[in-house]
């Protein structure tokens, strides 16, 4: 663990502070008409998840983590949790189900995703924007229903239901963005 001044961080490190560690998702320097400048850091926690905004003196020093990203192989998932295959070792590497979050709406088998460990404890899962699902249930659209877009539930092979257009029928492979659920279109 390194110390650096507040005026060196940088967007994308991870340090630790106020006895928490978090990474720093932005930073705004400010330099008011009277007094010292200002960096005022906004911080994702890695324990509690939650956003906020630290205020650093410019000769405030905050302790650098190092951090390691890994590339994980989605296999398959038991009541231990999630695992997944390291490319480069073969190794199996267990997530939670907390540690997974939403995402798990998305995990098929063979689904690549980046892993942040500091101090070789995963932190972060980061999925691709968009996955390709298979639509295992969905109703007939209703005949004629064609005014201002129509949409229909679908059951995608994860049991994720995402609103699609009238046309799409059980077998077909969908785009769909991992950030918000929606669909994207045909792949």
């Amino acid at each position: 663990m390194a110390s650096v001044v507040a005026t060196n961080l940088k967007k994308g490190q991870c340090i630790k502070y106020q006895g928490e560690t978090g990474i720093v998702l932005g930073l705004d320097h400010r330099t008011p008409g009277k007094g010292n400048a200002l960096i005022a850091a906004t911080i994702r926690s890695f324990k509690s998840g939650k956003t906020k905004t630290i205020r650093f003196a410019s000769s405030d020093k905050a302790d650098v983590i190092e951090t390691e990203k890994q590339k994980l192989e989605f296999s398959y998932s038991d009541p231990n949790g999630y695992n997944f295959m390291d490319l480069t070792t073969y190794e199996t590497i267990t997530l939670s189900k907390e540690l997974i979050g939403d995402a798990t709406d998305y995990l098929k088998e063979g689904l690549s995703v980046e892993v942040l460990f500091i101090e070789g404890n995963p932190v972060t899962v980061t999925m691709p924007l968009t996955v390709e699902l298979i639509v295992t249930d969905s109703s007939d659209g209703i005949k004629g229903d064609t005014a201002n877009n129509p949409t229909k539930p679908a059951v995608l092979e994860t049991g994720i239901t995402v609103q699609v257009p009238l046309f799409v029928k059980p077998g077909d492979v969908l785009k769909v963005s991992t950030e918000d659920g929606s669909y994207l279109g045909r792949a």
